[in-house]
């Protein structure tokens, strides 16, 4: 449904989006992740035909969005960060008006209304005044907009930004009950957005893709690491000393009462580890495999980019 290629923008001399390139299948998830100024609004403006890139492609549902803008459009519903809203419009009124914009036959236009404002659970405000409502509701009645018109594609800016923990997890139900029958692509620079959210991942930062997978396959190439959490009755000093001096341990460090034993996925040390806990003395209370979280994975990536330019 997403399908991107080379795509490209500069403002004058600055490069903000360096030859892109991915797809989004029907039915995904997936979260375009990074820092402020990393891209993502940019990347998400040429998707949506706000924007013209520099050079390359975006296609959404196969039209062009550079040359054939008008009719990729009737596809795409669009949520940017700072929602347009008439706030002196009802919910409803607000969004009849949309659902004539978009050309939503009149005679379904009514049962339209009563289907958004029930997924997003606007039912007790659908009379109120846009202006009197929460940022959290006024960014309901946003997200009720963009798929007014029932679009194969719902392309979302910054979806939680600025409204209250609820109203955040509220707002990521219907996000996965609205991915049962649509493709959406997200941005966000907040990493549990993605976890709770998403089937994949792509890491945007300073106008280049530097990662783009599942996030438990990520977690796995991510240096090729393999990583263990270990509970050890005895002195922390010496074992970590011990434990480092196995064949393929990268790294030991402390995380509370637990020890992170590091090494290349092609390695496993759990009976080493055992066996040399075993003959210093000590008790081995537990040995666990962790995945990274997509903070570690996020961190690692962005650091290694800044160290290679």
């Amino acid at each position: 449904m997403i399908k991107v290629r080379n795509l490209t923008k500069y403002y004058g001399e600055r490069l903000a989006v360096d030859k892109i390139n991915f797809d989004i299948g029907k039915g995904e998830i997936v979260g375009l992740l990074g820092p402020n100024a990393a891209g993502k609004t940019t990347t998400m403006r040429m998707l949506t035909g706000f924007m013209m890139p520099t050079s390359g492609d975006a296609f959404i549902a196969d039209c062009n969005m550079a040359t054939d803008s008008l009719e990729g459009r009737k596809h795409i519903g669009y949520m940017p960060e700072s929602v347009p809203l008439y706030t002196d419009m009802t919910v409803r009124d607000y969004l009849d008006f949309f659902a004539r914009l978009r050309g939503v036959d009149r005679t379904r236009t009514k049962k339209r209304i009563v289907d958004v404002v029930t997924l997003c659970h606007l039912e007790e405000y659908v009379d109120s005044i846009i202006g009197k409502l929460s940022r959290g509701f006024r960014q309901r009645v946003g997200l009720a907009q963009a798929i007014i018109h029932e679009p194969e594609v719902l392309i979302l800016d910054e979806p939680t930004v600025g409204i209250d923990p609820i109203q955040v997890s509220q707002t990521r139900s219907v996000i996965k009950e609205l991915g049962k029958e649509h493709t959406i692509l997200l941005s966000t620079h907040i990493l549990p957005e993605v976890s709770m959210t998403c089937d994949r991942v792509i890491i945007i930062h300073k106008g280049k893709i530097i990662a783009e997978d599942r996030i438990e396959n990520l977690s796995a190439i991510m240096k090729g690491a393999r990583r263990l959490r270990i509970e050890v009755k005895g002195p922390t000093e010496q074992i970590v000393k011990r434990l480092q001096r196995i064949d393929g341990v990268r790294k030991v460090a402390r995380e509370g009462n637990y020890l992170i034993v590091e090494s290349p996925i092609t390695v496993d040390p759990r009976g080493q580890i055992t066996e040399t806990i075993v003959k210093s003395g000590w008790t081995l209370l537990s040995i666990e495999s962790v995945e990274m979280s997509l903070e570690d994975i996020f961190l690692q990536l962005t650091k290694k980019e800044e160290s290679e330019q």
